[in-house]
C-alpha cells in the first residue's frame, strides 16, 4: 500500500498509483442518534459497569434503610467490607488473566455484536471503581454508626485512621488528580492502601472481641484473603539483568532473558525503586526465542531517565497480565492502529499472528527513531503495513486511515494503541460507524 505520505515494504515496481491521503477517504456519516450517544466516552463500558455497582448498592441501601442497619454496625461493616474486596481482588493479574481467558472462548461464528460486546472486557475497571467508591461510602457510614452508638475506643480510633487514608487513595485515584500528580496517586494508593489494610485488620480484631474471635469469623476470612492478593505479586518481586539497545535519543529497547516468556500482549511491571515508582509495558516475545522485549520511548521523567542512564538491572515484580488487544481473537480479521511507541504492545500480536491483521503505523522518521532492526522484522510480518511518517508528511487523519484501511482489508474489528486523545477519536468514530473499536481507557 503506497502513496503520497506512506511507506511500506516491498517496494512497489512500475508506475507510482494515484496520491492517496488519509485525509482523503470520505468517511460516512454516523450510524444513528443511540448509536452515537452510546459511543461517547462518558458511556463506555467501564463508565456503565461503575454505574452498575452503585445502582446495586443504592439498591442495598435502601433495603438497609427499611431494615434498621444504622443501627447495627455489623452490616454496614459487611457491606463496606464486600465492596472493599470486589475493588481489590477485581485487580487481582490472575483473576484479570481469567476474565480475557473467558471473555476470547467466543468462537468466531458466533454474532459479532455478541463478540464486540466481550471485547470490552478489559473495561473491568469500572467494578474496581464503584466498589472502591461504594465500599468508602458504607466504612463512613459504619463508623458513624459505631461513633453515635459508642463502639470500642480501639475500634473507633483505628476506624477513622482507616477512613482519612481511604478517603485519600479514593481522592487521589479522581481523574483530574491522577492525570496531572500520578506519583502521588501511584504511591498513595500503594502505601496509603497497606496501611489502610492494617488498619482494617486491627479494627476487625476490636470489633470481634479479639485475635481469636476474628480468625474464625467470615470477616477476617475475607481480610486473609484480600492480604494474600495484595501480597501475592511482592513475593514474585526480584531484580533481573537487562540489556538496553537505544537506537534513538526517544526509544530504548530492554531485553530480558531471566528464564520467563510471557504470553504475546501481556505486560509487565518494572521499577529502579520498587517501593515508590512502577511502570508497566507490553511484554515483545519472538516465537521461538526465550525471554522478551519492552519498549520504553521518552514520555516523563521516569522514562527520559532510563533512556539516558541505561540500567543493567531492574527491578520486576508481579504476573504477566493480558492487554487490551488479547481480545484479538474474537475477530477474524483486525486492524492495528498505533502512533509513536504504540507499536510495543501492537508488536507481538504481530509476530504471533494468531489473527489476521494489518497495520496502521504513525511515527516520526520509523527507521531513525525505531532503528531498522525493529522496523524491519514488522515489515517482514506486515508487508502490506501502512507506515505514516509524519516528520515528512505532516499529521496524519488517524480515523480517515483507519476507516480505509479497514474496509480494504475487510476486518472486523480496530485495536488502537496511541495517546488519549487519538484513541478516543479513533475509537469513538469508528463505533459510531458500526464498526467495533478498542483502545486504553486510561481508568482508575
Amino acid at each position: 500500500m503506497t502513496g503520497t505520505g506512506l511507506r511500506a515494504a516491498p517496494a512497489p515496481t512500475g508506475p507510482p498509483p494515484a496520491p492517496t491521503t488519509g485525509s482523503g477517504e470520505v468517511l460516512p456519516p454516523p450510524a444513528g442518534t443511540l448509536r452515537r450517544i452510546l459511543a461517547h466516552p462518558r458511556f463506555m463500558h467501564h463508565h456503565r459497569l461503575v454505574a452498575a455497582v452503585l445502582t446495586g448498592n443504592a439498591v442495598l441501601l435502601a433495603y438497609g434503610w427499611t431494615a434498621g442497619w444504622w443501627r447495627e454496625p455489623a452490616a454496614l461493616g459487611d457491606a463496606a467490607l464486600a465492596n472493599v474486596a470486589l475493588a481489590v481482588l477485581v485487580r487481582q493479574q490472575y483473576l484479570v488473566n481469567l476474565f480475557f481467558w473467558l471473555a476470547t472462548r467466543a468462537s468466531t461464528r458466533w454474532p459479532l455484536r455478541i463478540r464486540a460486546t466481550l471485547g470490552k472486557v478489559y473495561h473491568f475497571g469500572g467494578l474496581h471503581v464503584g466498589a472502591a467508591l461504594a465500599g468508602t461510602g458504607w466504612y463512613l457510614a459504619q463508623l458513624g454508626a459505631l461513633t453515635v452508638g459508642d463502639g470500642p475506643v480501639g475500634a473507633l480510633v483505628t476506624g477513622y485512621a482507616a477512613a482519612v487514608l481511604l478517603v485519600a487513595v479514593v481522592g487521589t485515584a479522581l481523574p483530574p488528580v491522577r492525570s496531572r500528580r500520578h506519583d502521588l496517586f501511584e504511591r498513595t494508593h500503594r502505601l496509603g492502601g497497606w496501611a489502610a489494610l492494617a488498619l482494617l485488620w486491627a479494627q476487625a480484631g476490636f470489633l470481634a472481641g479479639g485475635p481469636a474471635a476474628l480468625a474464625v469469623s467470615p470477616q477476617g476470612g475475607v481480610l486473609a484473603v484480600l492480604t494474600a492478593s495484595i501480597a501475592l505479586p511482592w513475593l514474585r518481586l526480584r531484580r533481573v539483568p537487562v540489556v538496553v539497545h537505544r537506537p534513538s535519543s526517544h526509544v530504548a529497547l530492554v531485553h530480558f532473558d531471566h528464564g520467563v516468556t510471557p504470553f504475546p500482549g501481556s505486560s509487565t511491571a518494572v521499577s529502579r525503586s520498587p517501593l515508590w515508582e512502577w511502570h508497566s509495558f507490553a511484554n515483545v516475545p519472538t516465537p521461538g526465542r526465550s525471554g522478551f522485549r519492552l519498549t520504553v520511548s521518552r514520555a516523563g521523567d521516569w522514562t527520559g531517565r532510563f533512556i539516558d542512564d541505561a540500567p543493567d538491572r531492574v527491578w520486576v515484580k508481579g504476573i504477566s497480565t493480558a492487554g487490551v488487544a488479547n481480545i484479538e481473537t474474537l475477530f477474524r480479521r483486525v486492524v492495528y492502529v498505533a502512533t509513536g511507541s504504540g507499536i510495543g504492545p501492537v508488536l507481538p500480536h504481530l509476530l504471533a499472528g494468531l489473527v489476521p491483521a494489518r497495520l496502521v503505523w504513525a511515527a516520526r522518521r520509523h527507521r531513525e527513531t525505531f532503528g531498522d532492526e525493529l522496523v524491519d522484522e514488522i515489515l517482514a510480518h506486515q508487508p502490506d503495513a501502512l507506515l505514516w511518517d509524519t516528520a515528512r508528511d505532516g499529521k496524519p487523519d488517524m480515523l480517515r486511515l483507519a476507516w480505509r484501511v479497514c474496509r480494504e482489508f475487510d476486518a472486523e474489528a480496530v485495536i488502537c494503541i496511541s495517546n488519549r486523545t487519538l484513541t478516543w477519536q479513533v475509537v469513538r468514530g469508528m463505533e459510531e460507524r458500526g464498526v467495533p473499536a478498542y483502545g486504553a481507557i486510561w481508568d482508575s
